[in-house]
């Protein structure tokens, strides 16, 4: 998993839906999940857009669905390409100022005990807590590197989100994946397909292999997973079930907690949340996006869709943990 991005592209670079006047060319343009433009660099979106393009023209997308643009959820990465700032003054800061001290403290702890004082357990446990910054800053270092062209981006999309009279809501993740596979190719490294797989909950070995997978996901270095159910909307007892849940790894934690959430104590801590309140806002944010796509599509004022997207992005601003 990465940074994500939506991406809409037009068939041809040419054409131009009046509905898509913000786009950079040809109906198209990359933004951020709150609308924003993914990428500062015209010539890196184009870039992009072209590969995209490229992608659903080699799936056969434009016929296929008989439409002139789509609607791709994607996953971008490096972070490095978007959030260079944010991993510079956050993340990096942190991991410099914290490994510094810790040596400063591990130094006057040496003299300490040259002298003679009983200083208990306090060494061992500052040494324990300096090596847990090492892991900090592994993790996040492991999604950051130097962007200079489109060659040295990976770009996956996961949902084919909307086309011309179409909402995709009423297909299931199997069809999206497969369908956005196709895009992809051997030898192009920059458009990849999601890679996943399907869980039958009452087979516990099918169970096993997908904690198994997960497992070897995260002790490679990766993000982690999104639980979701096969059906796009899923409604259970009591209503619209939470689109999905991310599973992320051990040490990709490090990044969202800080270095030290492993301690017992910080771990007795986190599991005290409530998490009613997000999931909350993350059922009525998937409604409002999809009311959203549907007003779109149906040509409807864009004062009508923008009734939807001020909605979701109120909601962004309750103050609720963002790190849950």
């Amino acid at each position: 998993m990465g940074w994500r991005s939506v991406a809409i592209v037009g068939r041809d670079a040419e054409a131009r839906d009046p509905r898509f006047r913000i786009a950079s060319e040809g109906g198209a343009i990359i933004c951020t999940r709150t609308g924003r433009r993914f990428f500062r660099d015209d010539a890196m979106e184009r870039a992009v857009i072209d590969r995209l393009r490229t992608g659903a023209d080699r799936a056969g997308l434009w016929d296929e669905l008989a439409t002139d643009w789509i609607v791709l959820d994607m996953e971008t990465m490096p972070w490095s390409a978007k959030a260079g700032e944010l991993l510079l003054n956050q993340y990096a800061a942190v991991g410099s100022a914290a490994e510094q001290a810790f040596q400063v403290a591990g130094e006057a702890l040496s003299r300490a005990t040259a002298r003679g004082l009983d200083l208990g357990d306090l060494p061992a446990r500052t040494a324990g807590r300096s090596g847990l910054i090492g892991g900090y800053r592994d993790a996040y270092r492991h999604y950051c590197w130097d962007v200079s062209s489109v060659e040295q981006l990976r770009i996956a999309p996961f949902h084919l989100l909307a086309s011309e009279g179409a909402v995709h809501v009423d297909r299931d993740h199997s069809w999206h994946m497969e369908t956005l596979a196709r895009m992809a190719a051997p030898d192009d490294a920059v458009l990849m397909a999601t890679a996943h797989v399907h869980v039958d909950l009452d087979d516990p070995l099918s169970e096993a292999a997908a904690v198994a997978w997960w497992e070897e996901l995260t002790a490679a270095g990766g993000e982690g997973m999104v639980i979701k159910p096969l059906s796009f909307v899923a409604e259970g007892k009591r209503g619209l079930l939470q689109p999905a849940v991310k599973c992320r790894g051990r040490e990709y934690l490090r990044i969202i907690y800080g270095p030290e959430y492993t301690l017992p104590q910080n771990l007795a801590r986190l599991r005290e949340r409530s998490l009613g309140l997000k999931r909350s806002l993350a059922t009525r944010e998937f409604a409002l996006g999809v009311e959203a796509l549907e007003r779109f599509v149906r040509r409807e004022g864009l004062y009508r869709v923008h009734e939807c997207v001020f909605g979701v992005l109120a909601m962004e601003s309750e103050p609720v943990d963002p790190r849950l």
